[in-house]
């Protein structure tokens, strides 16, 4: 299952996506940042922690950041593990990934979520931050998640989900798809990060709905599949491995 489909605008068939992608993050990563920040009112990090917290992660565990980023959801475990030795991050962006080592003394491999250079049964928590839409292949990228997690092991994903109603997603839109990339290009004077915040909308209006992605979860042999909207813009999506 593909999270959305192909975006003509942007690239011309669905193996492209990931060159297309990890070009515009590796371009955009040193704004990425301050334009998330600003962007989610300085809210992220604590609201990172606090999900983070809620769903389990307790200090002692070995967690895995998919598509880490720039780091901003291990920066946020760090503070709830109390440290950052049992982190993996793995993402495909050398950008991004070089952002990420300035914060944190984790452990990071560099690779896409569909084909982890991980053993099985290694991690019990496991946690994706705003990156769902970017995958290949979620029931693939799922089945990775299981393999790696141990029994019992978490799945917690964050992503920004648009409203099905129509005055919630007329302002879904205004914001994400007009406001913000506006001012990243005024504030940043970078047009791959005004690039990089208009793909973001694309991509969330595109996305597949919150319904498909727990069926997707369920078909890579998760239990306790669940969604959580959050003020009505954002979801976080949790499974867990029997």
């Amino acid at each position: 299952m593909v999270p959305h489909p192909v975006l003509s605008n942007r690239y011309a068939a669905p193996e492209e996506r990931p060159g297309y992608v990890k070009n515009l993050f590796d371009e955009g990563a040193e704004h990425y940042d301050p334009v998330v920040g600003w962007g989610f009112w300085g809210t992220g990090n604590l609201y990172r922690k606090d999900a983070q917290r809620r769903h389990g992660l307790k200090p002692g565990m070995q967690l895995l950041d998919v598509a880490c980023g720039t780091g901003l959801m291990a920066v946020a475990a760090k503070e709830v593990l109390g440290g950052d030795e049992t982190i993996t991050c793995v993402e495909p962006s050398d950008g991004m990934l070089a952002v990420a080592r300035k914060k944190l003394n984790a452990t990071f491999i560099q690779s896409g979520a569909e084909s982890m250079p991980l053993p099985e049964a290694a991690f019990d928590f496991l946690t994706v931050g705003y990156a769902l839409r970017h995958f290949a292949d979620l029931e693939a990228t799922f089945r990775e998640f299981h393999r790696v997690l141990k029994p019992g092991g978490k799945v917690l994903v964050l992503e920004a989900t648009r409203p099905a109603g129509k005055f919630g997603s007329w302002l879904f839109k205004i914001y994400f798809g007009r406001i913000y990339p506006f001012f990243v290009r005024l504030f940043t004077r970078s047009q791959k990060a005004e690039e990089m915040m208009v793909y973001f909308w694309e991509t969330m209006d595109a996305c597949v709905r919150p319904e498909d992605v727990l069926a997707a979860f369920k078909a890579a042999g998760f239990e306790k599949v669940s969604r959580k909207p959050v003020l009505g813009w954002f979801s976080e999506y949790t499974a867990v491995k029997a």
